[in-house]
């Protein structure tokens, strides 16, 4: 065993397992590729103030969950601890919004980082598939994404989850909610770090799981009340189009989500086989965040799904994905000979695409029929000193047991046709 472990909090995708992770982005990027969204992929660090500007200075994730550092060049960055802040500086940076065809629509997938105390569904190290739709305000957008989520998530064979849905007004009617909720916290006995968050961003209060928090919350005013006309009217749009689409929601008054920068609509995946780690993605609208980083004006909507979350979601309902094998040929050379004429044949195999393996390391046949089994092949090619003579390979299938002799020069051609 090596002397190093992976740090805290972290963990390494090895197969077979990687192959379940590797489907569920895929999984899940598939809607998004078919709706017009780009692939981008931005730096794994930035600069610390683009997430203090756009993620909240008051968050958790800025003033605790951060892996900031400064370069020896005095430069302070800060790995990125989630994807729309750095998406929308790359749009911007490439001035992909003056283009003149808006909404840019862009997805992504990576690794993402928080400090955080590790837990299962919850690490320092994690992976998430999201999506942003950057320049333009409409309902039907935000439908669009939430919808192509719901056909993601069931695409996996996911059925226990739910749609948490809710709005949180505009720059025209939080600031009155705003005001209300901090007279009605102020009221409350919190400790001193909640009082401050009242202070600065008493959304935040409502997003607290602590259950001597959430049991005093009870009869707090909610947003619904105080939502402007503007506000009110896109919300209902958005609510009757993920209806006519068949998309089941429910509304949850106290969804906030954890980021300062959204507005509007906000919305939560969640599966209740996950315990208190419930959320498997979410996200919402964010019409002010590129003003907040030095933009123009530039009304959008994203989310983030998590990649780990999903794959525990999997398991709680017991779902196995159907994953095609690594390998559909191992081929095994008894001799040198053979190997080398072996090792020609795999190369064009490769080359036609059938995934092949070979027995390196020149073990002997009964060894390297092991290893064919092992690798979940569906057919062992074998080639010894006789067949070589022949001008034929042994092919065994490794389901029914069944062995033939092909043709070296038809091995290609027959194993193609079989395996289409």
């Amino acid at each position: 065993m090596s002397t190093f472990q992976a740090p805290k909090g972290t963990y390494d995708l090895l197969p077979p397992s990687s192959a379940t992770y590797l489907a569920v982005r895929e999984a899940i990027s598939a809607p998004l590729k078919n709706s017009g969204y780009g692939y981008v992929e931005t730096p794994g660090f930035e600069n610390v103030e683009l997430f203090a500007r756009g993620v909240g200075e008051s968050t958790d994730i800025v003033t605790k969950e951060m892996y900031a550092f400064e370069t020896k060049g005095g430069d302070r960055l800060a790995l990125r601890p989630e994807g729309t802040a750095s998406v929308l500086r790359a749009a911007l940076e490439a001035n992909l919004h003056k283009a003149g065809n808006l909404p840019v629509k862009l997805w992504y997938s990576g690794s993402y980082y928080r400090y955080e105390r590790p837990q299962k569904g919850r690490y320092r190290h994690f992976s998430q598939v999201g999506a942003e739709a950057i320049g333009a305000e409409d309902p039907a957008l935000d439908a669009e994404l939430i919808i192509l989520a719901d056909q993601a998530y069931r695409s996996l064979g996911l059925r226990n989850f739910r749609i948490l849905l809710n709005s949180l007004g505009d720059k025209e009617c939080r600031p009155l909610y705003r005001e209300a909720l901090q007279g009605f916290l102020r009221g409350l006995d919190l400790d001193e770090d909640t009082r401050r968050r009242v202070d600065i961003n008493p959304l935040r209060v409502l997003d607290d799981k602590r259950a001597d928090v959430q049991k005093q919350l009870v009869g707090a005013p909610l947003l619904r009340d105080h939502l402007c006309d503007a506000c009110k009217a896109y919300h209902s749009e958005v609510r009757e189009l993920l209806t006519a689409a068949g998309v089941a929601f429910e509304d949850d008054e106290k969804l906030v989500r954890g980021l300062d920068y959204y507005t509007r609509t906000t919305f939560e995946f969640v599966h209740d086989g996950l315990g208190s780690q419930s959320a498997v993605g979410g996200g919402g609208r964010y019409d002010g965040l590129s003003e907040m980083i030095g933009g123009p004006a530039l009304p959008s909507v994203g989310w983030a799904l998590g990649v780990d979350r999903t794959v525990l979601a999997l398991e709680a309902e017991g779902v196995t994905l159907d994953l095609p094998a690594t390998t559909s040929v191992f081929a095994v050379p008894i001799g040198e000979e053979a190997r080398r004429r072996l090792f020609g044949v795999v190369t064009e195999l490769r080359k036609a695409g059938v995934a092949t393996d070979f027995a390196y390391g020149g073990r002997g046949l009964k060894a390297s029929m092991k290893a064919a089994n092992r690798s979940g092949a569906r057919y062992a090619l074998v080639l010894g000193e006789r067949d070589l003579a022949e001008g034929v390979a042994q092919l065994k299938d490794m389901e029914s047991g069944e062995q033939e002799p092909v043709a070296l020069d038809g091995i290609v051609e027959k194993l193609s046709s079989r395996l289409a």
